[in-house]
């Protein structure tokens, strides 16, 4: 008896993704590294330090000490502390304990709440550009992504009256990252507390990426996790891979109110379980311990940013606008698209990789079409060799 193949092998919800754009650079950026090319990454995402000395030393006494099994799904209680009271602290925010879930790093929390929260047909705003897993994280939900664009003159500001004439019966959820990746825009404290009005008054759930909150260099910081009256809409996704310089060490998290943690903590309970157990030490000792380190990273972000920013600015034709926050400028390159046969900033950022050996993330990545996102957590003088490198390539196109 013949039995028939299935009529098709992979899930419809696969097919709706793409592969991480950043994973994908440097992907081929180790591969030409093993071949011997000397590039100069403007492409990793993540600090140039080394994590603090007591946090590494808080993961060394944890294994120490055989603090190696299974945890609770959530995040052991004392670390979960540590999250609430380090963000109340900063930021005037009033969460229990048990509205809180540490994750294996930022991207899972994000992932984990789109998956509870959106639906098919359910709309989710998200203002461009964007990072990169936004978009294909809710298509994996079944959700429908209702761009907000931005104004580059403006610096990408997001404002609240453009978030409210997107909003219509179908929209379930904001997304808001500031500073953002990758143009490191910062939604004003004013536009904020609009926007969470606008959020709670229509029942839309406000999701707050603050992987870069402590990265703001237009003022003090805020969160939207201070205006607890709207607490039971807004879901805060917090990092501590760019605060404490641990991104390998994969610690996000995530504040919500009680049913929504609950079902954060039900879904990571059929995936993950719990976040490394000797990384929820090293948390705790980031979170807890002294604040110094961060304030240092910032300065020396700012030295990085205005180095960056003035050596990119000097290239002929590329305009750029100033960051206020995150670690990374989002240089428009379109007078040299249509030169050398390149089209899109995709094959820029190819030719700048295999010709100039410089790295960098194309904007079709981050939803426009003109630019190329550069990281520059790296040594003045690599600032100064990939912008040459960079330079003289353009410039070079005919």
């Amino acid at each position: 008896m013949t039995v028939s193949a299935p009529a098709k092998v992979f899930a419809d919800r696969i097919g709706r993704i793409e592969v991480s754009a950043t994973m994908a650079v440097a992907a081929e950026a180790a591969k030409l590294r093993a071949e011997g090319v000397n590039l100069v990454d403007f492409g990793a995402g993540e600090p140039h330090f080394a994590t603090p000395r007591h946090i590494k030393d808080a993961a060394i006494a944890a294994i120490e000490a055989n603090f190696t099994r299974y945890t609770v799904v959530p995040g052991i209680p004392e670390l979960r502390k540590a999250i609430v009271e380090r963000h109340a602290c900063d930021f005037g925010s009033d969460y229990a304990a048990d509205e809180a879930v540490f994750t294996a790093g930022g991207k899972l929390a994000l992932f984990n709440a789109i998956q509870i929260l959106v639906d098919h047909g359910d709309e989710v705003i998200l203002p461009v550009p964007y990072w990169v897993s936004f978009k294909d994280i809710i298509q994996y939900a079944g959700g429908t992504v209702v761009y907000l664009e931005t104004d580059e003159s403006e610096g990408f500001r997001i404002s609240a009256d453009a978030i409210e004439h997107a909003i219509t019966p179908r929209t379930k959820a904001i997304i808001l990252n500031s500073p953002s990746n990758p143009a490191g825009s910062v939604v004003s404290a004013e536009d904020l507390e609009r926007i969470v009005h606008l959020a709670h008054d229509r029942g839309i759930f406000l999701l707050l990426d603050e992987t870069y909150t402590y990265l703001n260099y237009a003022g003090k910081p805020v969160s939207g996790g201070a205006f607890t009256w709207a607490k039971e809409h807004i879901v805060i996704l917090g990092s501590l891979s760019k605060t404490y310089s641990m991104t390998g060490w994969r610690a996000g998290y995530a504040l919500a109110p009680k049913p929504v943690a609950a079902n954060l903590s039900k879904l990571q309970s059929q995936s993950t379980s719990n976040a490394t157990s000797i990384v929820q030490k090293a948390a705790i000792a980031a979170l807890t311990g002294s604040q110094e380190c961060v304030a240092e990273f910032r300065a020396e972000f700012i030295e990085l940013r205005d180095h960056m920013l003035g050596n990119v600015r000097a290239i002929p034709g590329v305009s750029c606008t100033k960051p206020e926050g995150a670690f990374y400028v989002y240089p428009n390159i379109s007078a040299y698209l249509g030169k050398g046969g390149i089209r899109s900033t995709t094959e820029m950022a190819s030719r700048l990789l295999h010709e100039a050996h410089v790295v960098t993330v194309p904007g079709e990545a981050f939803g426009t079409g003109e630019h190329l996102r550069l990281s520059y957590p790296v040594t003045r003088e690599n600032i100064e060799e990939g912008t040459r490198r960079m330079g003289e390539f353009l410039t070079n196109l005919k």
